[in-house]
């Protein structure tokens, strides 16, 4: 958890981010902010789930669904920024082919253009299967890294307590 919490932006810059001032200071609430099982597994959920959306601004929902569901926001928002720049495209292209398997439609995207008159004609044509291919992949990660955050939350504390019991034993048996 350290690690994570070293890397987290923190509340002053957040504060600096244009797209959450409309918020206020709700989204600076210490429940917020807590790292907890339940906190960190839901905000990973939201992250994972958020940075799937083919849409702009994927901070937003996403800051949202944390305040409503009330999950650690740092955690979220640095797990929507999975979807950058970079991963764009062939994420979308990947939830798009996923979209068209599911749908059981020819692919009609023929050569790619990074031009915004491409992409708004384009969209016409792809924003069935994009919507259905990023919703099932946003759903089902953010669900298996739901349980996979549960899963090493427990592991960890059986862990600490074999420790913990194992360290008390010793102690016992030197007294």
């Amino acid at each position: 958890m350290k690690f994570i919490k070293k890397r987290l932006p923190s509340r002053q810059q957040l504060r600096e981010f244009r797209s959450i001032k409309f918020l206020g200071e709700v989204i600076f609430e210490p429940n917020l902010w807590h790292f907890n099982r339940y906190s960190v597994s839901v905000a990973t959920f939201i992250g994972i789930f958020c940075c799937f959306l083919p849409i702009p601004f994927q901070m937003i929902p996403c800051v949202l669904l944390c305040i409503w569901l009330r999950c650690n926001v740092p955690l979220a928002i640095a797990l929507v920024w999975i979807s950058n720049p970079i991963t764009i495209p062939p994420l979308f292209y990947f939830t798009y082919r996923l979209g068209t398997l599911i749908l059981g439609e020819p692919e009609t995207v023929g050569s790619i253009e990074l031009s915004l008159t491409w992409l708004s004609g384009q969209m016409e044509v792809v924003w069935q299967p994009l919507i259905l291919g990023s919703l099932v992949c946003g759903v089902s990660l953010g669900s298996l890294s739901f349980v996979l955050v549960r899963l090493y939350w427990r592991w960890k504390i059986v862990h600490y307590r074999a420790k913990r019991r194992a360290r008390n034993n010793l102690g016992v048996t030197r007294t």
